[in-house]
């Protein structure tokens, strides 16, 4: 199929989605989200295969489809072999949502090359080539397609002690808004969603809905809920948003809008340990 012959608005794609590192938090929710909306669902995990377990549980309760595969993206070029074993066995892909991620705690000074790069490959590489996988399917299949490339609010603003996860998703930013105008004759979407700290087990909390008054710093005084990311990300997989590509949505409770406001209000330094 060729850019001429494609699609013009792309809401003619299968009801199928894959979404890697759905055992908890985001993922998760994300692929309940676009369950109750009528997809099938494709998932991916690493190390918690009973986490992916339930996850698949809550899927099929709603009546869809749902495969799982262990993915392991510290060896991103076998692992995005996943994407193409998930649409073979669901019948095809019209919506990928490269969610699968991992950080690391210490200072670029101290860091080792290994530890540089195996975030960079879990965080970049493997997204990179996750949506290389799906986006040829897409294209080949035809009807177009959506993308969503989950970043965080370092995406755009650094963190001490975070050096190459910080790298990875504002590298995962700029990957989407090449792919957004590559893929756009093939009516394929491709955005990114923001994520300030939301509750999971991630950032070390339970995948429940956050104490509210509990970060007297953010504007919305609280953690956000996995399943308002979730919500955020359908909409962009939704044919409805079809005009929207290339774009950042942040889900951060007005977090990033703090930057001057809050570093007036502090009274140490003790910022720069992380």
């Amino acid at each position: 199929m060729t850019a001429a012959d494609a699609p013009v608005h792309g809401t003619g794609y299968p009801s199928i989605a894959v979404i890697t590192g759905a055992d908890s938090g985001i993922g998760k929710a994300t692929a309940v989200t676009l369950a109750e909306r009528g997809l099938d669902v494709g998932i991916t995990f690493h190390r918690d295969e009973d986490g992916a377990r339930r996850t698949a549980e809550e899927v099929r309760a709603l009546g869809r489809t749902c495969a799982v595969r262990r993915h392991d993206l510290t060896d991103p070029v076998t692992a995005a072999g996943v994407v193409d074993e998930l649409a073979d066995e669901l019948g095809g892909i019209g919506v990928l949502v490269n969610n699968a991620g991992t950080g690391s705690g210490r200072s670029l000074l101290e860091m080792e090359y290994d530890e540089w790069r195996s975030v960079l490959a879990v965080d970049l590489d493997g997204a990179f080539l996750c949506a290389q996988r799906a986006a040829r399917r897409m294209t080949s299949q035809g009807g177009g397609g959506r993308i969503v490339n989950v970043t965080s609010v370092h995406e755009e603003y650094p963190r001490v002690g975070a050096g190459p996860y910080c790298a990875a998703k504002g590298g995962l930013k700029m990957l989407a808004r090449v792919l957004a105008l590559e893929l756009s004759p093939y009516g394929i979407t491709v955005n990114t969603i923001a994520p300030g700290e939301i509750a999971t087990p991630m950032t070390g909390q339970e995948d429940q809905p956050p104490r509210p008054d509990t970060r007297p710093g953010y504007p919305l005084g609280r953690p956000g809920d996995a399943r308002e990311v979730a919500a955020a990300i359908a909409f962009l997989t939704d044919p409805s948003a079809s005009y929207v590509t290339g774009a950042s949505l942040f889900v951060d409770g007005g977090l990033v809008l703090m930057g001057p406001q809050a570093a007036g209000a502090l009274d140490s330094a003790a910022w720069r340990e992380g």
